[in-house]
């Protein structure tokens, strides 16, 4: 008797980490060496303009079309699974060409356990499965302590300021990423001195699950087969990658499907936020550049990032900032609707003065 063999589930990576630790340049980076396989992309973003899509779009290369780019833009991606990313998946499956590959940039504020865990609901678990997470760490700003979540440090910070008493909500987050994690890469290591380097990674590999590799990158530069192939079928191993501070409130005693309803759940998401700020064209980007990094230091801006138009030249100006770091560089032409607007995503925690960022930018 003949035996059905089932089709082969498609693989799928799931990119988190921190706002500004460089996920979606990771993500561009790996796209270069497709190879010709077909990726399909689902970027969830922290602010209205779409700015990871965008450059992901820009990437010029013959693979990345851009329907096989879904953003998804209504909120959190960890809270909105029922909602967003289940239809989103379902219409990348029983497309005429599915993709051979499915990747998932997360927003910088998302937990993934949630989304990792919504790989086991009926419809998604016989036809897809999670290759491995991938958790981008900002090697520079976590060697700072910027997003240090071991208890000394914490206790440290709360010595040296007495108007910090209590654990923020983003080393809450970070935690829970590097809990998920199956492999955990410290980018912007070239902005680290090799003993920093070292140091971090043996830390984060205490801290890891036993297994989890560590690697050190500069700009997400990494080969494709570190990233994908993994094969870790991460949807099944649940239990040893919980939430550290479980954000969701899951109800362990219910069996039925309300067990996978985490949608617009609450963990730490109103302690941010965001707006677009429009200008007009830069003059000079290098000057340009400096300027954001004093309004990012003056107003306390957690992340920046956006377009430019620049006076004189044809070419779009992709702009991010991670605190005052800021990078810069020309991926494509500006269409018409584009040329003269500069567009800006600005991001941080609750209390931003609005009116005083919007002015500074548009000076």
């Amino acid at each position: 008797m003949e035996q059905t063999l089932m089709p082969a589930k498609i693989p799928a990576t799931v990119v988190t980490g921190f706002l500004g630790a460089g996920k979606t340049t990771l993500i561009r980076h790996l796209l270069t060496q497709s190879h010709g396989r077909r990726i399909a992309l689902i970027v969830n973003e922290f602010g209205d303009l779409g700015v990871d899509g965008e450059i992901l779009r820009g990437c010029g290369i013959e693979t990345c079309r851009d329907e096989d780019i879904v953003e998804l833009s209504n909120g959190c991606i960890c809270c909105t699974v029922a909602d967003d990313f289940i239809p989103t998946m379902e219409k990348l499956l029983n497309r005429a060409d599915p993709p051979d590959h499915i990747v998932i940039e997360t927003s910088g504020l998302a937990l993934p356990q949630p989304l990792v865990r919504a790989f086991s609901w009926p419809g998604l678990s016989t036809r897809v499965t999670v290759d491995g997470v991938v958790t981008v760490v900002d090697g520079r700003a976590v060697a700072d302590g910027r997003f240090a979540h071991d208890e000394a440090a914490v206790d440290a910070r709360r010595a040296a300021d007495d108007s910090l008493d209590h654990e923020t909500p983003l080393s809450e987050l970070f935690n829970d990423q590097i809990a998920c994690a199956d492999l955990i890469v410290v980018n912007k290591a070239d902005l680290l001195a090799m003993d920093e380097a070292e140091d971090l990674t043996a830390r984060l590999k205490s801290e890891a699950r036993p297994g989890v590799q560590v690697i050190r990158s500069a700009h997400g530069a990494l080969p494709v087969h570190v990233l994908l192939g993994r094969g870790q079928g991460a949807e099944a191993d649940m239990d040893a990658r919980g939430e550290v501070h479980h954000h969701h409130h899951h109800d362990d005693d219910d069996d039925d499907d309300d067990d996978h309803d985490d949608d617009h759940l609450d963990h730490g998401h109103d302690e941010f936020e965001s707006f677009v700020v429009t200008r007009g064209a830069v003059a000079d980007p290098r000057a340009f550049a400096a300027h954001l990094a004093r309004v990012i230091r003056d107003h306390d801006i957690l992340r920046l990032k956006g377009f430019a138009a620049v006076s004189g030249k044809p070419l779009r100006l992709t702009v991010q900032a991670v605190g005052p770091r800021v990078d810069h560089y020309f991926d494509r032409p500006l269409t018409a609707t584009e040329a003269g607007t500069t567009r800006l995503v600005v991001i941080g925690q609750k209390g931003l003065n609005r009116a005083s960022i919007e002015a500074a930018l548009a000076a």
